[in-house]
């Protein structure tokens, strides 16, 4: 039965209970006969309008309700509207006869601008009426949701893995992996270590650890940590461009920027996105940051939160700097400053801005203070990061670089391959580049107007690639690992902004055939057989000749005792003009120690492009002797002695930064007039 609107002006009083609980409910006009309060507890409520048809909760807080209710019968609460609420849990209690209890124990979260309806099944109102507790049912759309949330994590989870097996893990990611096979083994700290300019200390590593766990030591740590970070990736760019959306806009929001960033490129694509941590697990906690600061409301506490994930991603990898701090300071004072100067309102209404701002600042400090904890405390060393910037003649080749960069974090990479399917695949990639470019110019087009969110992510990519093309590591194409975070920020803004305009444009069904040819770009990948170990070969002999501790080159060191399990062991070293030294970088320092450890030989390849320190033979013989025996093994040579290199090894270090040349010019300079 539906009762009758009561008028909003009426104050609310206590009604009189009937006697016999068996009696036919009559129609109740007001809130005054709908209940008779016994007893209420609430810590900060305030009802707007109730009505026994539609109840209306204003903005409330509602901790701990106790409202003695005669009996519903037939009479029920239809529809709840929440104005600026959500209600999250609601407990229906015990229902007496001589007054119904009615508990409801939840939270209220505010500034949420969507409706959201909440229904009493039946089911729920006859237990009421015969006095037996019940629970809301869960929403079927809520339910259906979140399983499809799941099942596209799941699955894509195993194509990236397939994906990722199509590339050998080199000696940074089994770096990584030996970091955490210690941490496992309770070196917390990472004493000894001496690691690169980034850890990954607090995001890849104990993941690394936690596969490790369950898998032991394998280049195979290294593929599943890929597959999952990518795929946390793809599903977080999802919900950040759905926004608080729903129904046919939520979706296609979210099937626009995974679709952007579904099938990474065979290849150097892969290896960038998928081979190893390199600055892509970086991006999850930036855009779980970014999502908190969509999501929550405008409390105190979230700038703390948010500030805390900032200082836990940063004491990871500094990139985090360019990717999450700078454009959350950015952001937040830009947002301030229009709040207090342009609509002329008082500082405090820009309270919160301002905390995030201060509080993103705070964790560049606090990241930095527990980094110098950890090494005084004993534990590892970074070498810091470079800060210099680019010179002008270096600029329209470090351009070049960005370029075919963001074409190779898009799949759209296709120079150098042949006229042909693969090169139209990658030439269609053209359009989520071009998607991910149209959302950013549109949200830098209004960044005055824009959310949070959305200036967030614009800022994010204007930061990361500012500092990228303005500093000194945009060598080659694989330092595109420094901006992959433009990948996930461009997808999500192209799905934020471009959804309804696509849709108005009637051009989603062109998009549906793009995504078709994605899809088969996946497929494509997947399909391919995994690649073997990149040392399996070297690894499988020296295991066979009793070889188990030596030297080597960077690139075939820790790579080939992640592929052994541990079983053979390889230490990098480095050529310093006549001398052999232990290397500097990725290392243990006790691992060059001639009283724990014990070198019988060394592996020599030749030297990688750009790598000026690799060992040659001469080299090597003029520091340890000449050799007792030598073994050709395709590319390798294994030379082996009977006594101890590392008694002969020296300390290794960086090569000092030389001053720049200054060539006098050919013709003199003509002197100023006058002189």
């Amino acid at each position: 039965m539906r009762a009758t609107v009561p008028r909003p002006a009426e104050p609310v009083a206590q009604a009189r209970v009937p006697e016999d609980p068996a009696a036919r409910v009559r129609p109740i006009r007001s809130v005054r006969r709908l209940a008779k309060l016994s007893t209420v507890r609430l810590s900060t409520v305030r009802l707007s309008t109730a009505r026994l048809g539609i109840a209306r909760l204003g903005t409330a807080w509602l901790s701990t309700a106790w409202l003695g209710i005669a009996r519903l019968g037939t009479a029920w609460l239809s529809t709840a509207r929440l104005g600026t609420a959500r209600l999250e849990i609601a407990w229906l209690g015990t229902v007496r006869s001589a007054g119904a209890l009615f508990r409801a124990t939840g939270r209220i979260s505010f500034g949420v601008p969507t409706r959201r309806l909440v229904r009493v099944r039946r089911a729920v109102r006859r237990s009421i009426a015969a006095g037996r507790p019940a629970l809301l049912r869960i929403q079927p759309a809520a339910l259906a949701a979140g399983l499809s949330w799941i099942v596209a994590g799941v699955t894509l989870f195993v194509c990236y893995l397939h994906v990722s097996r199509t590339t050998a893990v080199s000696s940074d990611g089994a770096s990584n992996a030996l970091q955490a096979w210690d941490l496992l083994h309770h070196n917390l700290l990472l004493r000894g270590w001496l690691l690169s300019d980034v850890s990954f200390y607090t995001t890849e590593l104990p993941q690394y650890a936690a596969i490790e766990e369950l898998r032991g030591l394998s280049p195979d740590v290294v593929h599943i940590a890929s597959a999952m970070t990518y795929t946390l990736l793809v599903l977080l760019a999802a919900m950040a461009a759905k926004g608080r959306t729903s129904g046919r806009e939520a979706l296609v929001r979210c099937l626009l920027a995974a679709g952007i960033m579904l099938a990474p490129q065979l290849g150097s694509g892969v290896y960038v996105l998928l081979g190893s941590p390199d600055h892509v697990g970086s991006a999850v906690p930036v855009l779980a940051v970014f999502l908190l600061l969509d999501r929550a409301p405008a409390r105190w506490y979230v700038p703390i939160a948010a500030g805390l994930l900032l200082t836990w991603a940063l004491t990871a990898d500094g990139i985090v700097l360019y990717t999450g701090v700078l454009p959350v300071v950015l952001v937040g004072l830009a947002r301030a400053y229009q709040i207090r100067f342009r609509r002329r309102m008082r500082w405090r209404q820009a309270w919160f801005e301002l905390a995030l701002a201060a509080a993103a600042a705070t964790a560049s400090w606090l990241a930095a203070l527990a980094l110098a904890q950890i090494r005084t405390a004993g534990g590892f060393v970074l070498w810091p990061i470079s800060n210099s910037l680019a010179s002008t003649s270096d600029l329209p080749r470090y351009l070049t670089v960005t370029a075919r960069g963001l074409l190779l974090l898009f799949g759209a990479n296709f120079f150098g391959h042949s006229a042909g399917f693969v090169a139209a695949l990658a030439a269609l990639h053209l359009v989520g580049l071009g998607l991910a470019g149209w959302g950013t110019c549109a949200a830098l087009r209004r960044f005055g107007h824009a959310d949070l969110a959305v200036q967030l992510l614009a800022a994010g990519i204007a930061v990361t690639l500012t500092a990228y093309l303005f500093g000194t590591r945009a060598d080659d194409l694989l330092s595109t690992r420094d901006i992959t975070a433009v990948l996930p920020f461009g997808a999500a803004l192209a799905g934020r902004l471009l959804a309804v305009r696509l849709a108005r444009a009637r051009l989603l069904p062109a998009l549906a055939a793009v995504l078709l040819a994605y899809l088969i770009s996946l497929g494509r990948v997947v399909t391919q057989p995994p690649v073997p170990p990149q040392d399996a070969r070297l690894a499988s002999w020296l295991a066979a000749h009793h070889l188990n501790y030596g030297l080597a080159g960077y690139w075939d060191a820790n790579v080939t005792t992640l592929d052994t399990a541990g079983r053979v062991d390889l230490r990098s070293v480095l050529a310093d003009g006549s001398q052999i030294t232990g290397d500097y970088w990725e290392v243990r320092s006790d691992w060059y120690n001639p009283k724990l450890n014990n070198a019988t030989f060394i592996v020599l390849v030749p030297s990688p492009p750009g790598f000026k320190r690799y060992p040659t033979i001469a080299e090597v013989r003029h520091a340890f002797g000449q050799p007792a025996r030598i073994y050709y093994l395709g590319s390798y040579t294994i030379l082996v002695w009977n006594s101890n290199l590392l008694a002969s090894l020296g300390r290794g270090g960086p090569l000092p930064v030389q001053p720049p040349v200054i060539t006098p010019p050919t013709i003199p300079i003509p002197a100023p007039p006058g002189r």
